[in-house]
């Protein structure tokens, strides 16, 4: 009998579940995220299904984790500094698919050099001017990006960056080739950027997490779940944070097949900081070929079709002023819940918040906290950023008293991007327990949360809301709302139709049988399954808005922790023959290209060398019983009646079940 953990860390509660050979669930438990060193939260997770279960920490024979840390991170605008290294391209392609927004003001160097699409070399590599800007900026990043034009055809000269980059600084670097064989450089620099950004937090995550199960007894092997739903060995996530983005929600998707066995179907996912929507299909995730889009960003990750919205949970709720009644929106921003903070922090937070109701002239910040994450470095700060850090000091203060001007409210943001701070308001969860839906934390502090909220005034001069209940059914009104236009715009996108129709006045007019002269009815033709801890809270209202069956598993809010078990490794490798010249077949080779005189020896050195390195990953990833597959694709041309091989794409994919240890 093989016991394996799955554990997820979500950005509110970390979940783990102890299952029996993937048959059957023993036991799950639910522990605090803890943001500022989440190895806390999987402790405390672990520890107590394990406790649930009566099951000895040496009887585990896997351990895997999903996370969505990546992709909170990359939502939320958070990671290192980096610098990117830029070769054989041009400043204007900076400007191409969002990497110059996504590199903000990270330094970058453009440098001569690269290949051409035959893999032949354009330019030589500026190797005087690289080491200059590795000397100028090591001290100043994280880690560091490397982008070559046509690096997938010929990676001699990111190889090489690599090397000096290592040499001169010793600091992490992320090569684009190794993150995708696809062509389209700016979009590979843009993975490399982001990759680079995450190996930080991801590395000290997994590193702490292995030791913390050490701690507890679990000396099993650890994998990662993918972007795909893959797993992987946690070395190599390490290397490859960027492909653990949509982490957990793919994890959601194989535990939602795994818990219901749909085969067609809607699945959404709501967490503390993000709904995410994914499609079944055939009782299998559809992939997004076109590689993982996060918040704004178009990633080379090939991973589950997901579409990821800043709508959870701990979503910030935000006054819109404009109209006579005025009204809510959340997001896309995650805050820490006001019933949370004085859960933890009562004695503070709650005579603030008395001090607040009692004036009577409502106050721009009230119901509205921040506090300092410990153990997170301050290096780089500008004298304004550190200066605010200092007031915010060790405690839970209320932003009124820290905030003193407008160019403070900018600095806030900076440091909430950094991870330094940590900023609290009222959320979904604080309207919740204020309805009696959640009772976890500190209900009456939901409570006057909702009354400083509602005394703002909208347009005609009113109060927004008179009563903390009003207040808490107008923002849980608008979750049910966003998350049923969330679920439209993917199920039109998947019909190929235009999603800006998810919010189009008739399509909203038909969801809600309004009768007129003309009668619309719109809706949801498939299932759709509901997961996450508050589904079944706010789920129920949403499948009645959009008028489908509402599925909401058992076990629906730990989905993601059993998907992270009973998901297989899974390596893809690919590569690419083309023909610079009649009767000639250049195979694009990790260490270089390599020429033949006939296509099918071509294509059978390809196909060995991807067999051999996707086997070889598969069982580094620790995966056992092996099944390897390779496709071909391969394109032609009719010319003077003749078929002529224009280029091809090959495929191997090795995937097994990852080794379970012997107790």
């Amino acid at each position: 009998m093989a016991i394996l953990l799955g554990v997820d860390t979500g950005g509110t509660y970390t979940d783990a579940v102890l299952m029996q050979d993937e048959a059957r669930v023993l036991a799950r438990a639910k522990a605090l995220t803890t943001r500022h060193d989440l190895a806390v939260g999987v402790g405390e997770a672990v520890r107590a299904v394990l406790g649930a279960s009566g099951v000895q920490a040496g009887e585990v024979g896997m351990a895997s984790l999903s996370t969505t840390l990546a992709t909170n991170a990359l939502v939320e605008g958070q990671g290192g500094r980096v610098a990117l290294i830029y070769i054989g391209f041009r400043e204007k392609d900076l400007a191409a698919q969002g990497l110059a927004e996504a590199l903000g003001d990270d330094p970058v160097c453009v440098l001569a050099g690269g290949h051409g699409h035959d893999g032949a070399e354009a330019a030589p590599l500026d190797e005087a001017a690289l080491w200059a800007f590795l000397e100028t900026h090591m001290n100043a990043v994280s880690g560091f990006a490397v982008a070559a034009q046509f690096a997938t055809r010929n990676s001699a000269h990111e190889l090489r960056a690599m090397e000096m980059v290592r040499e001169v600084t010793g600091r992490p670097v992320s090569a684009s080739h190794q993150l995708s064989a696809k062509l389209g450089g700016p979009k590979r620099a843009l993975t490399a950027v982001l990759n680079a950004r995450l190996i930080g937090m991801i590395d000290a995550l997994i590193g702490r997490a292995e030791a913390e199960l050490r701690r507890i007894g679990i000396t099993a092997p650890m994998m990662v779940v993918r972007g795909d739903g893959a797993l992987m060995s946690s070395a190599q996530a390490r290397g490859r944070p960027i492909e653990t983005i949509l982490s957990g929600p793919a994890a959601s998707i194989v535990g939602a097949r795994w818990l219901t066995g749909a085969d067609h179907a809607l699945v959404s996912d709501i967490g503390g900081t993000t709904t995410d929507v994914a499609v079944l299909r055939g009782g299998r995730p559809v992939i997004d070929r076109d590689g993982a889009r996060v918040g704004p960003h178009r990633t080379m990750v090939e991973a589950v079709a997901m579409r990821t919205t800043g709508l959870g949970g701990d979503s910030e709720v935000h006054f819109v002023a404009e109209g006579l009644q005025g009204g809510v929106t959340l997001g896309p921003r995650r805050v820490l819940p006001v019933s949370l903070i004085a859960h933890e922090a009562r004695e503070v937070v709650l005579p603030l918040l008395e001090a607040q109701m009692r004036s009577a002239t409502p106050g721009e910040h009230d119901g509205r906290f921040g506090r300092a994450v410990p153990g997170v470095s301050a290096d780089g700060l500008v004298a304004r950023d550190a200066a605010l850090l200092e007031r915010i000091g060790g405690g839970v203060q209320g932003l009124g008293a820290v905030l003193r001007t407008r160019m403070d409210q900018a600095a806030l943001k900076r440091l909430v991007a950094r991870g330094l701070v940590q900023v609290a308001g009222l959320t979904p969860s604080d309207a919740s327990h204020v309805l009696g839906y959640l009772s976890d934390w500190d209900a009456e502090a939901a409570r006057m949360a909702c009354v400083l909220f509602g005394r703002r005034r909208t347009g005609a001069g009113e109060r927004l809301a008179s009563e903390p209940e009003q207040m808490a059914r107008m923002v849980v009104d608008q979750l049910t709302h966003q998350t049923g236009v969330a679920l439209l715009q993917a199920a039109l996108a998947e019909d190929g139709l235009d999603e800006g129709l998810a919010t189009h006045a008739l399509m909203q007019r038909g969801l809600s049988d309004a009768c007129g002269l003309v009668r619309v009815s719109t809706g949801l033709d498939v299932p759709v399954v509901g997961l996450g801890a508050s589904a079944r809270a706010y789920y129920p209202a949403v499948g009645e808005r959009l008028g489908c069956e509402m599925q909401l598993p058992e076990n629906g809010g730990v989905a993601n922790a059993i998907g992270a078990v009973v998901g297989r490794v899974t390596v893809r490798r690919s590569g690419t023959v083309t023909a610079p010249s009649e009767g000639r077949f250049r195979v694009h080779l990790p260490t270089g290209p390599e020429d033949f005189a006939g296509s099918e020896a071509a294509l059978a050195k390809l196909e060995t060398v991807l067999a051999e390195d996707a086997r070889a990953a598969a069982r580094a990833a620790g995966a056992s019983e092996i099944e390897l597959r390779v496709s071909r694709d391969i394109r032609t041309v009719q010319a003077e009646a003749r078929e002529v091989f224009v280029e091809a794409t090959l495929t191997a994919e090795a995937a097994g079940r990852p080794r379970i240890a012997q107790a």
